[in-house]
């Protein structure tokens, strides 16, 4: 045995320990009952999950080994021919309630689950915490017309902005057209929509023109869903930006088509300003209790008077409503500049510029309450052109020629949320996204186009019934 000098002071090692562990000795055959029992679990699961696929097999198959394949082949045949009647007798309920419901099913299977897990890791959206990853969980799939749309249980430390900057990334993973998120009631989830078709590829016809205009929510388009779009107008102002051809015209038009009814009995009263010299509002001159272009101070003494009559309506209405009612007596009174930036940054004289501007500036600020609303329109979305954009509670961003430009009139973050307006193509006028204030998602929107000719027979149908006009040139 070898000695061990041990110094004084030194502390004496300790030996190892050895420790022999029992043996257990697992029987072959409960291992392969174990590995069974594990399969038939996660059938089992397969089954649950997928019963709609399991059900009905299963069905079959007793009925074929019971009745035998003759009466297989009727019950399949009756129960086609009742989807059949029913798509005949109600189409709109048996997509509502049968077909589309399939579909959803059938590509949550074959198109979103089978590629789920990797689309989240490449795209970002997965994360990995103490060597185990953590993906969003796919909760439902719902099918329309046009595209899908995936509600998505967010992970601890996401929030819908975080899917919307994401949203091109995984509609391209899927193979889709185009992505949009947006927020639910619930803060843990979020609807992720795709399209697989454009509804707003066609051109919208005029609408049709109501009697009495719903101010609350008049018809001026298409959205994407293949609904109606409804804006309100009654509390808000209205911004419309644009590159040149991007349709501006369209959703001007499209609002005062909307108006005519109570243009023509006295409901609403129109003022129209068009420093381009009149061409592009000429048109509907019967429509408008007063019309100005070309003259800029004509055009900032048509401003002067505006701020008047509402500072006068004010007067009235103060300590007997909130809210302005309109009436034949006190119309609502909507001013429709079609080049806003020519009025705010292109006139040489200063001093009628910066009337213009204070004008602009009370009526934004002051006229929403007493009924005096601003629809204006422009190109250049520029901070020194237009100083008060965060006055129009309302702002439509048409087609526009830098991706900056889109924060600039939407407000900020508003591309990254869906409003891709720099990526609509110059063949498609008139489509645009549409934000309100409060309301984090955009909207996108195509608005009607109504050509000269329906320009012209609306101002002969909708005239004002008193033909008083002042006309500044």
């Amino acid at each position: 045995m070898p000695l061990i000098n041990v110094i004084p002071g030194d502390k004496i090692p300790v030996a190892p320990m050895n420790v022999r562990l029992p043996a257990w000795r697992v029987p072959g055959w409960l291992l392969v009952f174990w590995w069974l029992a594990r399969g038939l679990f996660r059938l089992t699961v397969l089954a649950v999950r997928y019963w709609w696929l399991t059900g009905p097999a299963l069905l079959a198959l007793w009925i074929r080994a019971e009745f035998g394949g003759l009466v297989l082949a009727g019950v399949v045949t009756t129960v086609a021919a009742g989807c059949v009647g029913w798509w005949r007798w109600h189409p709109v309920s048996w997509l509502r309630f049968g077909w589309y419901p399939l579909v959803a099913r059938v590509r949550t299977l074959a198109v979103y689950r089978p590629r789920w897990a990797s689309v989240m890791a490449t795209c970002g959206l997965a994360t990995v915490f103490g060597g185990d990853r953590y993906v969003p969980r796919l909760l439902r799939v719902q099918c329309d017309r046009w595209g899908d749309e995936l509600t998505v249980r967010m992970l601890p430390g996401q929030i819908p902005d975080d899917w919307g900057q994401a949203a091109e990334r995984l509609a391209y993973a899927f193979r889709q057209d185009t992505g949009q998120a947006r927020s639910t009631d619930r803060p843990d989830r979020v609807v992720v929509r795709f399209m697989r078709r454009d509804p707003l590829a066609g051109t919208v016809a005029p609408l049709p023109v109501a009697d009495v205009p719903d101010l609350g929510g008049l018809p001026l388009g298409v959205r994407e869903d293949g609904e109606p779009y409804r804006l309100r107008l009654a509390g808000s102002h209205v911004l419309v930006a644009g590159a040149t051809g991007a349709g501006k015209g369209s959703v001007l038009w499209s609002l005062i088509r909307s108006l005519a009814g109570g243009i023509r009995s006295g409901l609403v009263e129109v003022w129209a300003f068009d420093p381009k010299g009149g061409m592009e509002l000429a048109a509907g001159v019967p429509l408008f209790a007063r019309f100005a272009y070309d003259d800029a101070d004509g055009m900032a003494g048509a401003l002067d008077d505006a701020v008047k009559r509402m500072r006068m309506r004010a007067a009235r209405l103060r300590g007997v409503t909130r809210q302005h009612v309109p009436t034949v007596e006190e119309p609502l009174l909507v001013l429709v500049i079609d080049e806003l930036a020519a009025l705010t940054a292109y006139i040489t004289d200063r001093k009628v510029r910066d009337r213009i501007k204070e004008s602009l500036g009370l009526l934004l600020s002051q006229g929403r309450a007493v009924g005096v609303h601003l629809v204006a329109a422009l190109q250049d979305p520029r901070k020194d052109v237009l100083p008060f954009r965060d006055l129009f509670p309302t702002r439509i961003g048409l087609r526009l020629t830098e991706p900056e430009q889109v924060d600039m009139v939407l407000g900020d973050a508003a591309r990254d949320r869906g409003a891709l307006c720099d990526r609509i193509p110059e063949t498609s006028p008139g489509v645009g996204f549409v934000v309100l204030d409060g309301v984090r998602e955009p909207v996108r929107v195509r608005f009607a186009y109504l050509t000269d000719d329906d320009i012209r027979s609306l101002g002969r149908t909708y005239r004002r019934l008193d033909h008083a006009q002042e006309v500044t040139a």
